[in-house]
Order: C-alpha cells, then sequence, then structure tokens
C-alpha cells in the first residue's frame, strides 16, 4: 500500500530557515569506549591503530540482486507499500560485510546493504539510510527484500545515490546480539560502513564524494543523529555530513518516551516490547538488575530476555509477552523505567544527547506523522526545540495521518522517503 496524494498534499512545515548563529561545539564521544586491556600506552596505541586502519576495512560482498530498469525498481517499491515517483533508475544491490568496534570497542563485524544505481558511472553522493527496530537478525536492509526495510535504500539508489544501510551490531550477518538504542555502537557501525562503501564502489565503477546524506527511521532517527554528530565532528577523514533527516525518533527515549509508554499513550503492545527490550538490553552493557524477576512478573522473568536473543520473529514476540506494561512488569522494574538511577540514567543520558550536545551545520529537517502510536511527536518537539537553543532553526516536516498497514508510525517511514528523497535530490543539485 502507498501513501495516498491527500497524505501527500498535507505534508507541511513547522519552523524556519536555519538560524545564522554562532555554531556550538561539545566534546564528543566518538568512538565506543576503549577496552580493558587498553589501560597500558602500547595497549592503547595498538587499539588507536586497529580504529584507524582497521575499521570499515571491507571482509566480504555480495551481489544480492539487479532491478535492471525503473520498472522493476517501481514494481519493488510498490511491493513493499512505498511510492515509485521518484524513480529514475533501474539499481544493484550488494551486502557487505565489514571491520568495526563492538560496544565495548572490541573488533567484531558487521553487515550491511550497499545499493547503486544502474547507468550513472563516476562519482556519486552517498546517502546513509538507519532502519528502525527489528527483533531478529533478518529483521534488517542486507537481509530483506522488497521489504519495508530495504525500500528506502532502493529508492534513493534509484534517485541516483549511492545508497548506504547498517544492519547494525548483531543484526544480518553481524555476530551476537545487538545492542538496541546505543547510539555510540550505531555510530560506529553506521560511519564503518560508510568507509567500506567508498572501498568497494571503485570495484563497480563508482567513487563516492565527500558529503554524505544521512537519514533514519525510528530507531535509526536517533542512529542519523549520531553518525551526523560524529561526522561533522570529523570522526571521518574524508567524509562530511551534507543534509541531515531523521524521521519519527525518540530523542527524549528517557524521558518523554519511557513516560508516554507507562502512561499508556502508547499502543499497549508497542509499550510492552518497547519495556521489555530497554531493560533487557541497556541490562546486557550497564547491568542495571541481577536478576530478571527483579523487573519482569512470572512467567515472563523466565522467558522475555530469551525472546530478545535475534533469532525470534517478531510474530514470536508478541506470542511470547502480554498484552499491557502492568502484566510485564514488577513493581520495581516499572520504578526502574518512571525514575531511573545509577548506570541506567547514564546510559539514558547519553542516548537522549543527540539533539542537545551539538549544532549541526548542515542543513536539517526533522519528519514525523501526527498521531504517532510508537514515537509520540512530543520527541520531535523536543528536538527541535534543543536544536534551537543551539542556534539551529530545523523545520519539522509534518506528514499528517499517514497510515501503513494500520500503523501511523510505520506509515511515516513511507510518506518521508519520498520526500526526502526529493529533498536530498535537490541539494544535491546546488
Amino acid at each position: 500500500m502507498s501513501t495516498s496524494t491527500s497524505a501527500r498534499s498535507g505534508t507541511r512545515y513547522r519552523g524556519g530557515r536555519r538560524a545564522q548563529a554562532a555554531v556550538l561545539c561539545c566534546g564528543l564521544l566518538l568512538s565506543a569506549p576503549a577496552v580493558a586491556t587498553a589501560a597500558t600506552p602500547a595497549a592503547a596505541h595498538a587499539q588507536a591503530q586497529y580504529e584507524e586502519r582497521g575499521r570499515g576495512t571491507l571482509v566480504s560482498s555480495e551481489k544480492l540482486y539487479t532491478l535492471a530498469t525503473p520498472q522493476a525498481v517501481a514494481a519493488e517499491l510498490g511491493a513493499a507499500g512505498f511510492q515509485d515517483d521518484t524513480v529514475r533508475h533501474g539499481v544493484v544491490a550488494y551486502r557487505l560485510v565489514y571491520r568495526t568496534v563492538d560496544a565495548h570497542g572490541r573488533p567484531i563485524t558487521a553487515s550491511g546493504l550497499f545499493v547503486l544505481p544502474l547507468n550513472s558511472p563516476g562519482r556519486l553522493q552517498a546517502v546513509s539510510f538507519a532502519h528502525g527496530t527489528g527483533s531478529h537478525k533478518d529483521d534488517s536492509p542486507s537481509m530483506q527484500r522488497a521489504k519495508f526495510v530495504s525500500a528506502p535504500v532502493i529508492a534513493h539508489a534509484a534517485a541516483g545515490a549511492a545508497a548506504v544501510a547498517p544492519d547494525y551490531l548483531g543484526m544480518g550477518k553481524g555476530p551476537g546480539l545487538h545492542p538496541w538504542m546505543d547510539i555510540d555502537s550505531e555510530t560506529t557501525a553506521s560511519l564503518d560502513m560508510l568507509r567500506a562503501a567508498r572501498a568497494f564502489a571503485p570495484r563497480t565503477g563508482h567513487a563516492l564524494k565527500r558529503e554524505v546524506m544521512v537519514t533514519g527511521f525510528s530507531q535509526g532517527a536517533s542512529a542519523a543523529l549520531g553518525l551526523g554528530r560524529a561526522l561533522e565532528a570529523g570522526a571521518d577523514r574524508w567524509f562530511r555530513l551534507g543534509a541531515l533527516a531523521p524521521v519519527s525518533g525518540a530523542y527524549d527515549f528517557g524521558g518523554i518516551e519511557l513516560s508516554a509508554l507507562l502512561e499508556g499513550r502508547l499502543e499497549p503492545k508497542s509499550s510492552v516490547l518497547y519495556a521489555a527490550y530497554t531493560l533487557v538490553a541497556f541490562n546486557r552493557l550497564h547491568h542495571i538488575y541481577d536478576s530478571p524477576r527483579e523487573v519482569f512478573r512470572a512467567p515472563y522473568d523466565s522467558t522475555v530476555e530469551a525472546l530478545f536473543d535475534g533469532a525470534h520473529t517478531g510474530e514470536q514476540l508478541m506470542r511470547g509477552t502480554p498484552g499491557t506494561v502492568d502484566e510485564l512488569l514488577t513493581e520495581h522494574g516499572r520504578e526502574l523505567l518512571t525514575h531511573p538511577t545509577g548506570p541506567l540514567a547514564k546510559a539514558l543520558r547519553a542516548t537522549d544527547a543527540v539533539c542537545t550536545d551539538w549544532a549541526p551545520r548542515a542543513p536539517v529537517r526533522l519528519y514525523m506523522s501526527t498521531g504517532d502510536e510508537q514515537a509520540v511527536t512530543e520527541n520531535t518537539e523536543h528536538c527541535q526545540a534543543a536544536l534551537l537553543r543551539n542556534g539551529v532553526d530545523a523545520p519539522v516536516v509534518d506528514l499528517g495521518e499517514v497510515d501503513y498497514h494500520g500503523s501511523r508510525h510505520l506509515g511515516s517511514n513511507v510518506a518521508a522517503t519520498s520526500s526526502i528523497v526529493r529533498w536530498f535530490g535537490g541539494l544535491r543539485q546546488q
């Protein structure tokens, strides 16, 4: 199903042109923390050498499919429920596996989708797309075709860009578990995927330009902001941020979003899954509870953690969790999310800093959908206000009451894709 004409024509902007104010700057964490073995100068030097020389190194490439004509691309996008109004090229899609670092700074591999336009040789501008939350390793761009997570990547390539989409750590062909909503590792995985794409592109007769257009949806909206922040801080010697277009993010995850979840303002089942994933994923990195029974009620205390192992599907998560947050959480579990303290509070502050601790110099637009049932729109208002305090007047693009399989949240990704493709394309022509 594609977005209706009335929804597209109802798209409206809030905010204005980017303020011509002095750019504020602050210290940024541009890579994951050093591992425990990096305590000596020699070990620290070895780790720095790995990050300089190893990160982004291409491990393998695999051609996945070719859509030889614009008509074939249009059919692919239509099968996923996306519009085809920006298609100008056929495309060829590859899966890249590359070296990066995990959430603790240790060497690991990850995968991603790289899609190129056909009959468009030479230097191309890269577009980095960060996808939304998935539970199974296959819920990632390089593992699916004609699906929700791969369609935006194909759409950008079909408009003439080199489209790059990290699967994230622990997703796709990456080993281990996915560190959900961990901005640092989402940033390193995204940046190193760009580096791998740049290394691979000459094999196809292409080269990537310096400026990168960055976008992402839902979880990927925060990941996109993290990547944009790193690029503007000079995290890579080649790539620079060209423009930034996050969609329907939970930018104040530890405040606005968790409050909405616990107050029943989100769709009930989404609230259950996000509450469970928050506790499980953050505990794996930050040790916020000793035993699942502290935060999850029986019988879920013995089953919920295993559901988020990357091998269970969304349908299995739906069947394996209760219908309400009150059935899932103990009093302590609810209190932990209501008033985070200690390691969880610290981790959430890092997650929520994507809009507050920097001032993008590149153009920014924030996309959202009225009545979003998963990421309440106050998140976008919060992000816009935070950027404005730092001197950046980022317009909000209200996509209206869009729908995708009964979800306005998912609908925002569909509606935003064509809009962002056109905006990025216009900027490329300037």
